[in-house]
């Protein structure tokens, strides 16, 4: 099994090169368009750094992470924030908590990422907002054997129980945004 995980600091999650190559604000702004958010769930959350912008949008903002250095990080840059540590296979939350979901830059280092899409549809009551690398070998970013290919991500957001995937593309990264079916008639 090949640690996939992100092995950098707090310092390097925050830099101002990093911030302006993730581009935050319109990650955050197309994350939130057309749908209603009061609650999120940043899965991965690192240091805090996309809970920042969703809190300073008047969105109540959760987040879990496996480091317990991240879990202080994100609470010290997002003090209105809840955080804990946890993994993305089995979200300590109920089902239909949240009004999105959002994963960034997580989804690639997970051993299942068939199970965290499912978890994070059940906990979910709509939106799952997914950012990952694209498919290309680069200098930015994790080799090409961790990366997830664009049909990867849509065939496990489809066998998770997503109706839809559209996918918004950025200068260096992909968004993924994941719309759960309707629920079925009674």
């Amino acid at each position: 099994m090949t640690d996939k995980r992100y092995g950098g600091s707090v310092e390097q999650l925050r830099s101002p090169e990093r911030r302006d190559w993730l581009e935050v604000e319109r990650v955050v702004d197309l994350s939130l368009s057309g749908v209603r958010v009061g609650t999120m769930l940043d899965v991965g959350m690192g240091s805090g750094l996309f809970g920042e912008s969703f809190d300073r949008r008047g969105v109540a903002v959760w987040g879990i992470d496996v480091n317990p250095e991240m879990v202080a990080a994100a609470q010290r840059h997002v003090p209105r924030g809840h955080f804990q540590q946890a993994a993305a296979e089995a979200l300590p939350f109920a089902d239909g908590a949240f009004d999105l979901v959002f994963l960034g830059l997580v989804l690639h280092e997970v051993e299942n990422p068939g199970q965290v899409l499912r978890e994070a549809r059940r906990v979910g009551s709509g939106r799952v907002a997914v950012l990952e690398w694209p498919y290309r070998d680069e200098a930015f970013g994790p080799p090409l054997e961790h990366r997830l290919r664009g049909e990867t991500i849509e065939a496990l957001a489809r066998e998770a129980g997503f109706a839809a995937t559209e996918q918004q593309p950025l200068a260096r990264l992909l968004l993924y945004l994941l719309h759960p079916a309707p629920p079925s008639p009674r």
